[in-house]
């Protein structure tokens, strides 16, 4: 009887895996049958031929596949697929815990704030899985982790670079001004600079800003437009300022202020009352704390026609042949205008160019208008619009020709350089020349002005106090205010906002400052000072 290996006793799991010429052949009578051989000794006691082949046969030569792994070895493969899955995902937790500074300086890599962010929560997710889901998707578990692992170098942070503010650090707010720091109107900017910083430094004594100390960065313009385009490169791209306050001048804020406006940046505190800070409505970063040149020269204008009695044929002006000289002209004319019940008249203007103290042009203009006028008409009052070197040439020329001429000037002229300036000439050329002002006297007794003195004497020793540096002190001043109510969280659109909603705000002008979306100049008062013999200025009444 002839029957297959497989109907054999061996076990039934392991008997498919005999070779198959084994499994296929009859089998030999038991009375044939070899004994199993288990080694070559077996072997050496045959000398039969067949029966030695008949042993090497039974030994199975051939390659026996591999068997299946057993259970116990598919246990333990898991249990070392769940130790690695264990271990990345506890490196991740590490590195989301412990890599933050790391990504401080690399995080521009990445397009969107967020991005790490998901992806390191996605890849925790995903080796949080059970063993099991993590076999049964063994190909899907690797391609996660890859992202993963090249992410866990630069863990996730949410602020970054996006929350970098210009100008502003943990420890500092950075200011800059462009000014004349050298040049015929060099005492402008040094003056409005000491101003800033006085009112600065009494900030940073008391803990600064929320721990932020305020500096103030200088850029020196010459009082050239020319200049001013390369002053605000630096600024901005060098000293990577916050914002402007304090700049100095109109012509040159014909080339500062678009230039700001266009990476709007924050305009503050200009020394210029001209009308081109003061559109309707307002420009959204620019923000005036002084009087407008309209103002100062409508209030002299009333001053002369209903105080003095003048005729408005009898004034003219002496202005700067620019911007700032427009805008000072343009005052007077609409002043006068509005005196003449809206009628235009012809105004004698008189030039002399910026950076200059050539006035003669100018005082041989108004010799030969006297001349051709009758004497009832002829100038008695000059509203000027100068720096302070050219106005008190013009007043050392024609004091002398005409004994009784009014003259006057805006704020912007410099009035503690021209009290100088003409006190060296003699008592006779300063006596009477009123500057209109846009802060309170300098030598009052007001708690902002005893403020300021006491800042100026501390922080700048030796230096006078002066009206444009007084100016400066309450830009800075209102500028401070502001900033307190900002709060911590600091960036320009927030400190406009809270700029349009500054009301009332009462540092000891004797008149409050207010800002609003369609108001961004904080007072229009104008104050009346005259020069006296000894060169100091007393207040006087314009109305």
């Amino acid at each position: 009887m002839s029957d297959s290996v497989n109907d054999d006793n061996t076990d039934s799991e392991f008997s498919k895996y005999i070779p198959r010429r084994h499994r296929e052949q009859q089998r030999t009578p038991e009375s044939e049958r070899s004994p199993y051989v288990a080694s070559a000794s077996t072997i050496a006691w045959s000398s039969e031929g067949n029966r030695e082949q008949r042993v090497r046969s039974n030994l199975w030569p051939e390659p026996v596949p591999d068997f299946p792994r057993r259970r116990e070895d598919g246990l333990l493969a898991q249990v070392v697929r769940m130790a690695i899955v264990a271990g990345v995902a506890a490196a991740v937790a590490l590195l989301v815990v412990f890599g933050k500074p790391l990504l401080d300086g690399v995080r521009p890599l990445f397009g969107s704030a967020d991005a790490p962010t998901r992806q390191i929560t996605k890849s925790a997710d995903l080796v949080t899985k059970s063993a099991d889901q993590v076999e049964a998707n063994d190909t899907a578990v690797t391609s996660a982790l890859a992202p993963t692992t090249a992410i866990a170098a630069v863990p996730a942070n949410s602020q970054g670079v996006d929350s970098a503010i210009r100008g502003v650090t943990a420890g500092e707010i950075r200011f800059g001004i462009s000014a004349p720091f050298t040049g015929p109107a060099k005492e402008l900017g040094q003056h409005m600079k000491q101003g800033i910083e006085a009112a600065f430094n009494v900030a940073n004594a008391n803990g600064g800003i929320y721990g932020r100390q305020l500096r103030l960065v200088a850029a020196d313009d010459g009082y050239e437009p020319a200049r001013t385009a390369a002053t605000m490169k630096q600024l901005y791209e060098k000293d990577q300022v916050f914002g402007l306050v304090g700049n100095v001048g109109t012509p040159t804020a014909v080339v500062a202020l678009p230039y700001t406006l266009d990476r709007k940046m924050l305009f503050f505190g200009a020394f210029t009352g001209a009308g081109l800070l003061r559109n309707e409505p307002p420009d959204r970063y620019v923000f005036n704390y002084r009087a407008s040149y309209a103002e100062e020269t409508a209030a002299v204008v009333n001053y002369l026609v209903k105080v003095r009695r003048l005729l408005p044929e009898q004034i003219a002006v002496f202005a700067q042949q620019d911007a700032y000289g427009d805008a000072g002209f343009a005052g007077v004319e609409k002043a006068i205008r509005s005196l003449r019940g809206g009628n235009a008249s012809p105004i004698l203007r008189l030039n002399y160019q910026r950076n200059t103290v050539d006035v003669d042009d100018a005082v041989a203009q108004l010799g030969q208008y006297n001349a051709q006028q009758k004497r009832h008409i002829a100038i008695k009052a000059v509203i000027m619009v100068p720096t302070y070197r050219a106005a008190a040439k013009f007043i050392e020329k024609t004091r002398d020709l005409y004994p009784d001429m009014i003259y006057t000037s805006v704020s912007f002229v410099g009035s503690t350089a021209l009290a100088g300036e003409l006190m060296l000439l003699g008592k006779k050329y300063a006596t009477g020349v009123i500057v209109t002002q846009v802060v309170p006297a300098v030598d009052g007794h007001s708690s902002l002005v005893l403020d300021y003195k006491s800042a100026l004497a501390k922080y700048f020793p030796g230096e006078a106090p002066d009206y444009v540096s007084l100016e400066g002190y309450v830009d800075a001043s209102v500028l401070i205010a502001a900033l307190q109510r900002n709060g911590t969280q600091l960036d320009t659109e927030r400190l406009v906002g809270t700029l349009e909603n500054l009301r009332d705000l009462d540092i000891g002008l004797g008149t409050p400052v207010t800002f609003s979306r369609s108001e961004h100049q904080g007072v229009h008062r104008v104050w009346g000072t005259q020069l006296d013999e000894t060169g100091h200025y007393q207040a006087v009444d314009l109305q």
